[in-house]
């Protein structure tokens, strides 16, 4: 992956100079990959003598909480909802990582950045298509996370060495959960190179591995056996699954923030499947994650039926209508996947 010198010379210019007002921004139910690479950026943006507010728009999940520094990140849907306006409305610079549209970030926080006319766009990030007009872009889908960009900015504008054993743990969980575990595509050799590095600032692996996937409650565990057991069904021969959680079903497991991550990915560990699919219900919509094998191109899926778009094998959308419609629909648009040779 080459990044542009011409860009990396303008965001040179731009965070070398005097102190300034920063936000940085990543998307809606922040995973670990937009917490290491918000966290990462901001400690660099603040040893070069800038003023840094992190903003995501609603709670991280629990088992991030160790991360260092994440307790300084604003959430937005919270009581810090003023911390988070004063920042913006004096930012003179708006980082925005890990998502390519201000949509990802939701009403009204999305409103509100877009009402700063004066700060300068940076966008740091490895989504398909990106939808917003920035001063600077470096945006990269071959990349395997934002994570890994941050660190190669990072890298480009004060050398790796400059990198802390801090930096380089959050760095390392938004590689590792954003490839899960390094098995997914983009394993570059240019990744291991990054791995390596990070490795001699003494961060402990198997720590950071435990802190993140062997933290999780009780109530996580009965509902991930539920939700295969009662709520996955299989289609077109056993080669695409879907499940669905209702607001309902979720409380019944006393549910918390993050407590479905991953569920979408378990389908795919059956021999033949393609395509899986979960449908999350909120107050007034129905979130749906796609995960896919191979050639299966999700994002096309999800821009198609549901509004949505990500990564060629994982993406995500919107449904607004009721669960049982939303279902419906997901399994005509197989129907219609298939027909047309797409799955």
């Amino acid at each position: 992956m080459d990044l542009s010198q011409q860009n990396i010379a303008k965001l040179r210019e731009m965070v070398n100079g005097d102190q300034q007002q920063i936000v940085i921004l990543s998307h809606t139910n922040p995973d670990g990959d937009a917490l290491g690479s918000s966290l990462a950026w901001a400690e660099s943006l603040r040893r070069a003598g800038h003023k840094v507010t992190c903003i995501v728009p609603n709670r991280f999940p629990y088992y991030l909480d160790w991360m260092t520094g994440v307790k300084d990140i604003v959430v937005f849907k919270g009581d810090r909802e003023g911390v988070a306006t004063a920042a913006v409305e004096r930012a003179d610079m708006i980082f925005c990582l890990d998502f390519h549209t201000l949509s990802r970030l939701d009403a009204p926080l999305s409103e509100l950045i877009a009402s700063n006319t004066k700060a300068k766009r940076v966008l740091i990030d490895h989504h398909l298509n990106p939808a917003e007009s920035f001063d600077v872009m470096f945006s990269h889908p071959e990349a395997s996370s934002t994570s890994y960009l941050v660190f190669r900015l990072i890298e480009a504008l004060w050398g790796a060495d400059s990198v802390t054993a801090e930096q380089a743990e959050v760095i390392y969980v938004g590689m590792m959960t954003d490839t899960g575990n390094f098995s997914f595509s983009s394993l570059t050799p240019d990744l291991y190179r990054t791995l390596s590095i990070l490795s001699a600032t003494g961060i402990d692996i198997p720590q950071i591995y435990n802190n993140v996937y062997n933290s999780f409650t009780e109530g996580r565990a009965r509902l991930f056996g539920y939700v295969i057991n009662r709520k996955m069904k299989l289609l077109n021969k056993g080669t695409v699954a879907h499940m669905s959680l209702t607001e309902e079903e979720m409380r019944r497991f006393w549910f918390q923030q993050g407590d479905s991550e991953g569920f979408v990915n378990y389908p795919l560990t059956i021999k033949k499947m393609r395509m899986s699919a979960i449908f999350i219900e909120h107050h007034d919509f129905i979130r749906v994650s796609l995960r896919s094998r191979g050639k299966v191109d999700v994002n096309l899926f999800a821009g198609r039926y549901f509004e949505g778009g990500g990564h060629k094998n994982a993406a995500g959308g919107k449904s607004f209508v009721s669960m049982e419609e939303t279902i419906a629909r997901f399994e005509q648009a197989v129907k219609e996947y298939t027909a047309e040779g797409l799955l």
